[in-house]
């Protein structure tokens, strides 16, 4: 589909001008040529070409204007032509002749005629004349160099161009145009120098910027892609992969530590917690912390691993938390949290750093959230180093709520959700007959059933489910759901299903699926739940043909690449969030399977025959292993083609189609003649025909198959889901061409060609034109029955994505300049990675492409070729990248027999035409084969068009000569045990062979050779050959004496062709060489230098050919050099050496190394240096300088490496290598004078640099550079910075005194160390900030239209901003303020968070080492790493330069001519050196023991010295405070390196290395950086930051100012001292201790060493005073690092002045101190008691207390009994004695950990007193009531009185101002105590009256006082309510306090009614005697 504009003339111009027309369709805009000096007819004649892919709708626009052009202002607009393109949709042609308007809509006179011409897709519309074809010669020429210009899709078909395009053609041309295999330049109008890069003349690039961009900015020109494989007119061959190894199933190292550093906030009351950490299947634990909810553990756990990437990443890291755990009982769970593997090594830097994770209980989802777990979990593997972040303020992580252990994007309320996986059935099974049982049972009964029995298992999240087994079916039905329940978004990133085979001895795994959970949701705001299907998925693994034990079983379980096609599996997922409020949800998350609903057949797309084609056109390179017997090729795709166990039918019947069906109209009118398909007849061929082997060479043999190509064609049915391929294909062919146009930009980047930034242009239009289309393309078909919810999500989720890339590329392209190329290079990447990701669907349609090779009807060597690359569409973007192309395939040998270097050699290399699609588009099947051969058809398919041949005959061939020129390889790979190789090359084009010769003993061999390869028949028309030859495989082997070659590497290349028509002349011809990237395996292994022609044979014979006229080397045999236009123009250089000494050489076969010499060579010239004598008394050469001359090439990218070896000469003459060292790059070494009109150079003038007194050096270096010549004196105001911190202060310390200055006698080494480090955190904060704010700036910039994830990122920062603020109360002295007012007090150090050697360039100023590398000593080493190979080191430099040396060099003063360049070099005689070391403590070191703990001490080993500090072995320490400095006494150069480890104690057994440091004494001692002893930022004579150096500053100006032959120092009055052309001034006054005043240079001569950089010439920075950290390792894990170390080292020439005494730095003791706290009373204490008389509610009340860390010593007051009003008087005293650290802040303790441990353990643990209030109960334990922990260091302050007291002031809801009883030493007042209630909330549980007083042992001892309320100084007694005592020990008192106080009228009532009763009582008893007396009348 094209539109095609002809533009004719413009006429009635007015004036005379130069003028340019643009002609613009759908976005996208031409220019014409300009017409220069055109009067009133400008006769255009230009055509211009849109190649469309939808088709144009009749509204549609098409704008053409002209302008008048001018060079240098904008051009004029003249006036504007559009015309709507309805006509021409309908008429497909159209001549138009009309006049223009102008920008107001009004008519000119100006007139212009055209034609327009649209060819639509089915060519419907569009009949062309004859006359359009008739192009000329010139035409076809530039057809086949055409390139596509700006963003325009490769759409072309070599039918659709017309003669007047020509012209507009060169538009696009480019700059660099890079081969995607070699890199090979554009080939036409490049005017091109021998050697030079080809780069366009200015003159073009204007005229490119005139066509391309409106006017002539040079930075909006842009190019584009104008690859010779993607826009070459036949594009028949697709690009073959050069990595061959599989890397997915292979083993890596992998280490997992975690930090399990506190608990908060866990739920449950006064609990005993243990953390549990869980990596997969291993468990570690903490140790218990009794009676707290906030434990604080800091401990550290590490775990190994040797899996492969895989089965690591799907690992589950649990941490969960357990309550009471202990020996007997497992304990109860707290709550959990799990996370997988993946997510944590996807992080920036693989960790997570001091992060809450939230613990939710898995039995109990609608409870909420169970506590937060604070730790660090970081996931290393081989060679990945890790990057401590510097630990932050305390303060800012107690924000727990900002600092979660969650992914950037998780949202923190993560919610309960019901993952349904849904199974429904599955088909394609292999024959599993694993049971023996089945086979007897046949044997016997005869009874054959289907031998498998498969069910699905399902793992997610670290749980598994599983369905039922369904007996002996091939196609089970299930139709069950297995549901888990777990938390949304999940941390696990991959859901693993599994068809398994059920057997009773052990279940095998038949098939592995897994679901990645990113790829089928998106958490954007218009985002979607995880989705999936119902679809079907497919499963790949071994082969089918079973046997019993299977080698490549690992396949089957998802490990490595499978290799054959195993079943389907359709099944469904869908995400259900649950609503936990709802009582009906059962609440637990065990796995459950249900039956699910069944889906209808149909629901997965309608059943569709498709049709696969393949050719074989060539079979060479097959293993010589394989050549005996014949081979066949067999095809499959699924199970269809398989000739074990194929099927020709889907099982289930195809629906019959009605007649009138849509479907059969659309055969008919494709009239595909299917006559022969109707009855079945097209049974499917899937195999070549057996055919034996030739012998091309010793290594490899081919199939002959010479022009009768055998083809393959399968038919097979499935579902139709070709849209989701498409979509997919859509964004593949964007990504490519985005991958390919940015290794362009790199390359050009690396090879310093013109012009990135334009190529980069280029790239982003033709990213953002891809993206347009894919909008215009992919939302076709829409209301396909069979779109699962998945599909139609992805797709608007795909549309978002690519909008906005578009736009994001399109507002990228402007900001691309000169200096940003590298940047956005970086932001194109993410895009790419992005659109990879996208393109990959999650749901399956038609399964993968297998070729075997079989040999014996054994399957020897498969490739496996994804369908979606081999789908055919009719539109150009949806087809696949491999349809209907001849693809290079290389076969590789299945599963684990590929690892390693088997995996290496080719199986063989197929060249393989594939073609895939619907049986009824199969007439295009053959479009895409060379042309000119005949079909060969089967018996049945003769004379139907439409039936496949099953071979091709070629008719056509032409005759080639091919010319290979081997120049030159470099930086190969050391295949002998010498470190050597003996390299030859073999290239290999279709079935000849040939090999370069060997050159021994080297890795950098230049062949200089030309192979010639003659009667090369290749089949098919000319001019495609010409573009798309056959490509080259060019491999590199060491020749062994014994035994066959070994493998080196390997590349590819592409001839280019010369036909017999052609010219060989400029710019095609001759080649350039090229550079080819070498690979072993997956690793690169080198470079090859070469170029290769492939020139046609014509009518006439070879006597057309360029001539071979070289000379015949004959010296080397019959060797052709490369030709002279070929190979690269030399000059005359000089190579000087200087020869320093060799370091640590390593046996060589068990003898030591006694007199080695140094052979250094380049291009087959060298030098060797002076033999060393004897290499134990002295390494060093004493022959310093030597040089010799070479023949270079004067391109500085073609220069060859220079090869250092070292050989140990032994008697008789004989020699063995020691080792060796390729400098693959000479320009480092390369002179370039330099300029001397350059500022530094210039010394006149003078520059005045001061320094003020007090000032840190800090702020100096905001100081501007001044430029020589000013002659200023800069003053640094301080002032205003005070001022700012003095307000400051006042604010921070609103209510406290303020703080006094540091007094000098407490300062020590410790407060300088501690103040340094955090004035690096400030600055590592600082920095990333300003970096996050630029990088925010800049993504502003770049995006237009709304972006959701930034805008959320930012409102989470804001949100922690906010927090902060609150943290930081006003009062608070808290965070950045209290660093802040020490800063001006204390003079720091330099604290280097890394290496010196890092932050010095390795001092490699002048001496450089070269580490030598012994080759490889066996197979097995293949994954060893450099490291392991070294076998010595050698010291020295070289020089580099063009024979006639400038003059000026050599009337430098002083020039010395036997040191060449190497002026001023110290001597290298043997010297004495006192090295002291300072090793200040060591963190994060790997546990050794197996408490997760290690006992560390250090070991320092420097030549025959070791030191073995054992005895000072710190107790189970992973971050141990060393403070240790030791001195030693070295020779240099024969003790040099220095080894600094950490080794383990052990009470029994040896000690374990930890790990270890080397550092290389002797480059810091020599370094122009001065590194022997660092200088201090202010010059003091005593105190703490005493000047350590034996020279003073003065003394060390005047010896730097002398070598370097620099004027000065001159020091003059009132502290100024000059230096060269600088004047530093500075204080002139020095305190001594009595505070005496002395006058000194001091000061200013050390400010002119800060500023020593600033220096004319000699200037460098010196190292200051500091302390370096270094990366501990341990030679048994190489490369993962076991902690670090801090140190420094001093070193001092013993012939000069002895140092003085080494500085203190042993470790600050902790400080001892009382803690006395006096609990008064209480209130508003809960009642927990009801009384047993009276029901009242009471409570017994006591307080307990204790510091953190210290539960056993906890303490309680007496208990006030019965308080009725939760009122509580105690006047109880406790008493806390404690070791504090003040620098840290935390409480040192010392506690044996069990009644085993050999000794002490320290802690350090934050100071935190606990206060708890109780209820006493007698017969039951006590209750608990509630608490409050108190930070010591900055807690609020206690309320005045009880009413004032609130709960928020212990949740820090309300401001209170903080106080740290460090400062405050007595405080008193009321806090609230607080417990949570059932709904987990916090609630005020009563209040104490405390006073806390903390005092200094000493003070303490003066003052004592008693505890509780004993003597000395007792408290008084407690007036406590009479009612307050025990019922049960005081009776009475009780009846007296509870009965008589209550009841009392009552009692007295009941007491007279009783005295009445009594009265009465006795009344009548005495009555009748009385009675009877009266009547008796007693």
């Amino acid at each position: 589909m094209a539109l095609i504009v002809h533009l004719k003339t413009v006429s009635e111009l007015r004036g005379r001008s130069d003028r340019i027309a643009k002609v613009t369709f759908r976005g996208q805009s031409f220019y014409s040529r300009v017409l220069e000096n055109c009067e009133d007819v400008a006769d255009f004649d230009e055509t211009f070409r849109w190649p469309v892919a939808s088709s144009i709708d009749r509204n549609e626009m098409l704008e053409i204007q002209i302008f008048n052009y001018s060079k240098v202002f904008s051009n004029k607009l003249i006036g504007t032509f559009r015309m709507v393109l309805q006509k021409v949709v309908e008429e497909n042609r159209v001549e138009v002749t009309d006049t223009l308007i102008d920008d107001n809509n009004a008519i000119l006179k100006t007139s212009l005629s055209m034609e327009v011409r649209y060819q639509a897709t089915d060519g419907t519309v569009g009949s062309w004349d004859d006359g359009d074809f008739l192009g000329d010669e010139a035409l076809q020429e530039e057809e086949k160099d055409s390139q596509e210009t700006d963003g325009l899709l490769p759409g072309s078909r070599p039918s659709t161009r017309t003669p007047g395009e020509k012209s507009f053609r060169r538009a696009g041309r480019s700059v660099f145009s890079a081969m995607k295999l070699g890199k090979t330049r554009s080939h036409k109008e490049e005017p091109q120098r021998q050697d030079e890069p080809a780069v366009l003349e200015m003159e073009d690039l204007d005229h490119l910027a005139i066509r391309l961009g409106d006017g002539l900015d040079p930075d909006s020109v842009s190019l584009a892609s104008v690859t010779a494989l993607t826009s070459n007119v036949s594009n028949k061959r697709s690009k073959p992969d050069i990595k061959m190894e599989p890397s997915a199933g292979r083993p890596m190292d992998y280490q997992v530590s975690i930090t399990v550093i506190e608990a908060r906030q866990l739920v449950g009351l006064n609990m005993d917690p243990v953390v549990c950490v869980e990596v997969g299947d291993d468990k570690k634990y903490t140790s218990m912390k009794e009676s707290t909810n906030c434990p604080y553990y800091n401990e550290y756990f590490v775990f190994d691993f040797h899996v492969s990437p895989d089965v690591m990443f799907d690992k589950i890291i649990k941490i969960s938390v357990i309550h009471s755990k202990n020996l007997l009982r497992s304990g109860t769970l707290v709550g959990s949290f799990k996370m997988d593997v993946g997510t944590v090594y996807s992080q920036p830097e693989h960790q997570f750093h001091h992060k809450w994770a939230i613990l939710s209980d898995p039995d109990d989802i609608s409870a909420g959230l169970k506590g937060y777990v604070k730790c660090d979990i970081a996931v290393v593997g081989k060679g990945d180093n890790i990057k401590t972040p510097h630990k932050a303020n305390e303060t800012d992580e107690d924000d727990i709520e900002g600092n979660l252990l969650l992914p950037e994007g998780v949202p923190a309320e993560r919610q309960w959700a019901r993952f349904y996986v849904k199974i429904y059935r599955a088909e394609g099974l292999p024959r599993m007959n694993t049971s023996l049982m089945a086979n007897v049972k046949k044997a016997f009964i005869g009874e054959n059933k289907d031998l498998v029995d498969p069910y699905v298992q399902v793992f997610f999240a670290g749980q598994k489910g599983k369905t039922s087994v369904q007996k002996s079916s091939y196609e089970p039905l299930w139709n069950e759901q297995v549901v888990f329940t777990d938390l949304f978004p999940p941390l696990c990133k991959r859901m693993k299903v599994q068809i398994r085979d059920s057997d009773k001895v052990n279940d095998v795994a038949i098939g592995t699926h897994f679901i990645d959970l990113r790829k089928i949701s998106n958490d954007g705001d218009k985002g979607f739940l995880p989705t999936l299907g119902p679809a079907w998925v497919n499963m790949y693994g071994s082969t089918r043909n079973y046997t019993l034990l299977d080698e490549h079983q690992d396949l089957n379980e998802g490990l490595g690449e499978g290799v054959s096609f195993r079943a389907r599996l359709m099944l469904g997922l869908a995400v259900e969030i649950l609503d936990t409020s709802n009582p009906e949800l059962t609440s637990s998350t065990e796995v459950q399977v249900e039956q699910a609903t069944p889906v209808s057949e149909s629901c997965t797309g309608r059943m569709e025959e498709f049709f696969l084609f393949g050719a074989f056109l060539e079979a060479s390179m097959i293993d010589r292993k394989n050549g005996d017997k014949p081979i066949t090729f067999e095809v499959t795709i699924g199970n269809y083609g398989n000739e074990v166990d194929g099927m020709s039918r889907p099982q289930r019947p195809r629906p019959r189609k009605e007649p009138g069906d849509e479907e059969e109209v659309d055969l008919i009118q494709n009239s595909s003649d299917d006559e022969g398909d109707e009855g079945g007849d097209l049974a499917s061929v899937s195999s070549t025909p057996p055919m034996r082997p030739q012998i091309t060479d010793r290594n490899y043999f081919h199939l002959p198959y010479l022009e009768r190509k055998p083809c393959i064609y399968i038919k097979s049915w499935w579902p139709d889901h070709r849209r989701r391929l498409y979509n997919a294909n859509i964004m593949d062919h964007i990504a490519d061409k985005l991958e390919e146009g940015l290794n362009d930009v790199q390359e050009m980047i690396k090879t310093e060609k013109s012009y990135p930034e334009r190529r980069l242009r280029g790239v982003l239009e033709e990213l953002s034109c891809g993206c347009h289309r894919f909008l215009s393309l992919s939302d076709k078909d829409q209301g396909h029955s069979s779109r699962t919810k998945l599909d139609r999500e992805r797709l608007k989720s795909c549309m978002r994505e690519l909008e906005s890339m578009g736009q994001q590329a399109k507002s990228l392209r402007a900001q691309v300049k000169r200096h940003t190329v590298r940047d956005k290079l970086r932001l194109c990447q993410n895009f790419l990675q992005k659109l990879r990701f996208l393109a990959d669907e999650p749901q399956h349609s038609i399964p993968d492409v297998f070729i075997w090779m079989m040999s014996n009807n054994k399957r020897i060597a498969y490739a496996r070729v994804p369908s979606k690359d081999l789908l055919f569409s009719i539109v150009e973007e949806e087809l696949g990248k491999d349809c209907a192309k001849v693809k290079t395939l290389f076969l590789k040998l299945p599963g684990k027999r590929g690892f390693g270097s088997a995996g290496w050699t080719v199986q063989a290399k197929l060249e393989l035409y594939l073609w895939l699609g619907l049986s009824k588009q199969r007439k295009d099947f053959l479009c895409g084969l060379p042309c000119g051969f005949e079909e060969v058809k089967a018996a049945q398919g003769l004379g139907l068009h439409s039936f496949p041949p099953i071979s091709l005959v070629y008719t056509k061939k032409q005759v080639f000569q091919l010319r290979a020129h081997m120049y030159q390889a470099r930086s190969l790979f050391a295949a002998d045990s010498s470190g050597l190789s003996d390299p030859f090359a073999r290239v290999f084009f279709i079935n000849q062979s040939q090999c370069t010769e060997v050159l021994n003993e080297t890795l950098c061999p230049t062949w200089d050779q030309m192979l010639v390869f003659d009667n090369l028949e290749l089949y098919g028309e000319a001019h495609e050959l010409r573009d798309d030859p056959p490509i080259i495989v060019i491999e590199i082997y060491d020749q062994d004496s014994m035994g066959k070659a070994d493998f080196m590497g390997r590349t590819f290349a592409k001839p280019l062709v010369k036909m017999a028509d052609e010219a060989y002349c400029p710019p095609r011809f001759p080649p350039q060489l090229e550079y080819y990237q070498i690979y072993r395996g997956n690793a690169t292994a080198g470079d090859l230098l070469a170029a290769f022609e492939l020139l046609q044979i014509g009518p006439s014979g070879k006597a057309d050919l360029p001539p071979i006229n070289g000379p015949v080397d004959m010296d080397r045999g019959p060797i052709m050099p490369v030709p002279v236009g070929i190979r690269p123009v030399l000059s005359k250089y000089r190579v000087e050496v200087l020869f320093w000494g060799l370091r640590d050489l390593k046996r060589v076969n068990l003898a030591q190394v006694d007199r080695p010499r140094v052979d250094i060579e380049c291009a087959g010239k060298g030098v060797q240096s002076s033999l060393i004598h004897n290499y134990k008394k002295n390494p060093n050469f004493n022959t310093l300088v030597k040089w010799f001359e070479v023949d270079l090439p004067e391109n500085e990218l073609l220069h060859p490496p220079l090869n250092i070896r070292v050989v140990d000469c032994r008697a008789f003459g004989r020699y063995t290598l020691v080792g060796s060292h390729a400098v693959s790059s000479l320009r480092r070494f390369i002179y370039r004078p330099p300029d001397r009109s350059a500022p530094t150079w210039n010394t006149t003038g003078e520059v005045v640099v001061s320094m003020e007194p007090e000032v840190p050096v800090k702020k100096l270096e905001t100081m501007v550079k001044l430029d020589v010549t000013s002659d200023a004196v800069v003053k640094v105001d301080v002032a205003e910075e005070e001022k700012e911190k003095k307000k400051k202060k006042k604010k921070g310390a609103s209510d406290e005194a303020e703080e006094e200055e540091p007094d000098e006698s407490m300062l020590d080494w410790w407060s300088k160390y501690f103040a340094s480090i955090d004035t690096m955190k400030e600055q590592l904060r600082q920095h990333e900030s300003s970096g996050t704010d630029l990088e925010e700036k800049e993504e502003m910039d770049t995006t237009e239209g709304p972006k959701g994830p930034m805008k959320s990122k930012e409102k989470s920062r804001a949100a922690k901003e906010e927090k902060k603020k609150k943290n930081q109360s006003p009062g608070s002295v808290q965070g950045l303020e209290a660093p802040e007012k020490k800063k001006a007090k204390i003079d720091e150090l330099k604290v280097y968070p890394k290496e010196l050697e890092s932050e010095f360039d390795n001092f490699e100023d002048w001496l450089h080492t070269f580490n030598l590398l012994r080759g490889k000593t066996g197979d097995d080493e293949d994954g060893s790493t450099e490291e392991e190979r070294i076998v010595g080191r050698f010291k020295g430099s070289l020089c580099v330069y063009k024979v006639p040396l400038p003059e000026d060099v050599a009337r430098e003063a002083g020039y010395d001519p036997t040191y060449g360049m190497f002026q001023g070099i110290p001597s290298n005689d043997p010297i004495n050196v006192l090295v002291r070391v300072y090793v200040v403590r060591a963190t994060d070191l790997h546990p050794a023991d197996i408490n997760g703990k290690a006992d560390p001490y250090i070991a320092i080993k420097l030549g025959k010295t070791d030191i073995r500090d054992k005895e000072n072995y710190i107790s189970k320490q992973l971050n141990p405070v060393f403070g240790k400095s030791f001195d030693i006494e070295a020779s240099f150069p024969m003790e040099s390196m220095l080894t600094v480890a950490v080794y383990d104690w052990d009470l029994v057994g040896t000690d374990d290395l930890i790990g270890e440091t080397k550092i290389d004494l002797e480059n810091r001692f020599y370094s122009k950086h001065r590194a022997t002893c660092g200088i201090a930022q202010t010059y003091s004579i005593h105190g703490y930051n005493i000047w350590r150096d034996p020279m003073k500053p003065s003394q060390i100006l005047t010896r730097l100012c002398k070598e370097g032959k620099v004027d000065g120092p001159h020091f003059g009055p009132h502290g100024r001292v000059k230096v060269s052309n600088r004047v530093f001034t500075g204080p002139s006054e020095i305190e001594d201790e009595n505070g005496q005043k002395k006058p000194t240079d001091e000061h200013v001569a050390l400010s002119a060493l800060r500023h020593w950089e600033d220096i004319p010439r000699v200037g460098c920075r010196l190292v200051p005073e500091h302390v370096e950290t270094r990366p501990l390792l341990n030679p048994d894990k190489p490369g993962i690092e076991q902690g670090r170390l801090e140190l420094w080292v001093d070193m001092f020439p013993m012939d000069m002045p002895a140092p003085g005494t080494p500085l203190d730095i042993s470790p600050r003791k902790p400080k001892k101190y009382e803690l006395r706290v006096i609990v008064w009373n209480t209130d508003e204490v809960v009642l927990e008691d009801d009384d047993f008389f009276t029901g009242e509610k009471s409570s017994d009340i006591f307080v307990r207390g204790w510091l953190k860390g210290q539960q056993e010593d906890k303490q309680d007051t007496d208990v006030h009994y019965h308080s009725l009003t939760g009122e509580g008087n105690f006047n109880w005293r406790y008493l806390f004695p404690f070791d504090y650290l003040a620098a840290e802040e935390k409480i040192v303790m010392s506690k044996k950990e069990s009644m085993f441990s050999w000794d002490e353990t320290e802690y350090k643990i934050p100071a935190r007193l606990t206060l708890q209030i109780w209820d006493a109960d007698h017969f039951s334990a006590d209750d608990f009531l509630g608490a409050i922990e108190l930070d010591l260091n900055r807690f609020p302050r206690g309320a005045k009185t009880a009413k004032q007291c609130t709960m928020e002031m212990a949740t820090g809801e309300m401001d209170v101002p903080l106080v740290s009883i460090f400062k405050q030493k007595r405080v008193k007042g009321w806090w609230p105590l607080l417990a949570r209630n059932e709904n987990d909330e916090f609630e005020l549980t009563g209040k104490v009256e405390a006073e806390l007083h903390l005092l200094t042992a000493e003070e303490a001892e003066k003052n004592p006082v008693g505890l509780a309320r004993n003597e000395p100084d007792p408290l008084e007694k407690p007036n406590r309510p009479d009612t307050s005592f025990i019922w049960f020990l005081n009776p009475l008192k009780s009846a007296r306090y509870f009965l008589w106080h209550t009841y009392r009228w009552l009692l007295l009532k009941l007491l007279l009614l009783l005295l009445l009763l009594l009265l009465l009582a006795l009344f009548l008893y005495s009555l009748p005697g009385y009675l009877a007396k009266k009547i008796l009348g007693a």
